[in-house]
């Protein structure tokens, strides 16, 4: 029984370090543009790579995962997104780029294979409160990025930033390889996958999660440049208000985990998440000119609500996955999130800058609003399916 929480510790532990790198580099956004003599909108498209490469690979590791099982996925993975990050360090903007295409890449193989693990190990009651633990550890993971990484980037240099989390990715592979195993009895998938990925209820999820991290990382990228940038904030009290939104939206997955297994229902809480985040962004907008303590107090909470929902999302897909497939259908539902993940950056930062920063959050309100709309004809089919009666002791 207690086996099962040091596998989702170091799952959570491997999905926080990963976030640092997607989630967390935005933090040193300013020192990226000086460092490399970018604009805003190639800065964007620099922390976009990691998202682009994510996207690529991630259903092949799925698939993988299911296959050869998640410790050989993680640690393989781990291991070439560290070699990735070390890279970057070593030249210049377009090296980087490649470098971090690359750890996004390698990187792909934690977000479906930790979450198969925790499919394997938890049973349905319990699900939502694992996955919502797994889940918080992006935020939080991206938190403490923000707080430790500009200070490291401002006083020796983005490269060595760089240097930083490559020796956090490296230890992490080592830990999966070491304590990461495989329950009982467990059910390796087989060549089946390609009937997981036409599942038209897991299509219409995966595009839904993708309309809301546009809200999500027009948050998370912008945050810091509209504080600092547009409306003048410090750039160290900038990375604050970014690390605590983060942290806030940690605690949001856990309690959005513990609310669905509750409801017994992840997509109920899903809807209203997203209804709460159109508002919040539309806000958001209005308030652009206001006071920065208003805009911080209305801008934060509704960080928060964008953040909260990806544990409710991978939960549904792994339960309308068959047993043994989990990993192929987190896949899929998280490919469309990364495809997001990787353009958001860029057209967001390019609609602040040459359409203005309202007209950024009011795309972000009307791709949540848009996912809404999706989830509305739903009906689950959860109570069907082997994997979501598995229970392991």
């Amino acid at each position: 029984m207690g086996y099962r929480w040091v596998v989702l510790g170091i799952g959570a532990l491997a999905q926080g370090v990963n976030a640092a790198v997607f989630l967390g580099l935005p933090a040193i956004s300013p020192q990226l543009r000086d460092h490399f003599s970018l604009t805003l909108p190639q800065v964007g498209l620099l922390l976009g790579a990691v998202n682009l490469g994510t996207m690529i690979a991630i259903v092949p590791w799925g698939v993988f995962a299911d296959r050869r099982g998640e410790r050989v996925a993680m640690t393989i993975g781990g291991a070439g997104a560290a070699v990735c990050l070390l890279s970057a360090a070593l030249g210049n903007a377009w090296v980087a780029g490649l470098a971090l295409l690359g750890a996004g890449l390698f990187g792909a193989s934690v977000n479906a294979a930790s979450g198969r693990a925790v499919m394997s190990w938890f049973a349905k009651e319990s699900r939502g409160l694992a996955m919502g633990v797994r889940q918080t550890a992006t935020p939080l993971g991206a938190a403490l990025t923000a707080a430790v990484l500009p200070g490291i980037a401002i006083s020796a240099g983005v490269p060595t930033a760089f240097v930083v989390l490559a020796s956090v990715t490296a230890f992490v592979a080592f830990a999966v390889a070491l304590l990461v195993r495989e329950p009982p009895g467990a059910v390796r998938g087989g060549s089946e996958h390609g009937l997981v990925l036409k599942d038209p209820r897991l299509l219409r999820l995966s595009l839904a999660s993708g309309l809301l991290v546009v809200p999500q990382f027009t948050a998370t990228a912008l945050m810091v440049p509209l504080l600092h940038e547009h409306r003048g904030m410090g750039v160290t009290t900038a990375a604050v208000v970014f690390a605590v939104a983060q942290a806030l939206g940690g605690a949001g997955r856990l309690a959005a985990g513990v609310w669905s297994d509750r409801a017994r229902s992840r997509i109920g809480p899903l809807k209203v998440v997203s209804v709460l985040t159109a508002g919040g962004f539309v806000l958001v907008a209005v308030l652009d000119q206001a006071p920065l303590p208003v805009l911080v107090a209305v801008l934060v909470p509704t960080a928060v609500l964008a953040l909260c929902w990806n544990g409710l999302a991978v939960t549904e897909a792994g339960e309308l996955a068959p047993d043994g497939r989990s990993a192929t259908a987190i896949a899929m539902q998280n490919s469309a999130n990364y495809l997001s993940a990787a353009t958001t950056p860029f057209v967001a930062a390019f609609v602040a800058v040459h359409v203005g920063w309202p007209a950024a959050m009011l795309l972000a309100a009307v791709a949540a609003a848009a996912a809404r709309v999706l989830l509305q004809p739903w009906r689950s089919l959860r109570a069907s399916s082997p994997q979501n009666s598995r229970s392991v002791s």
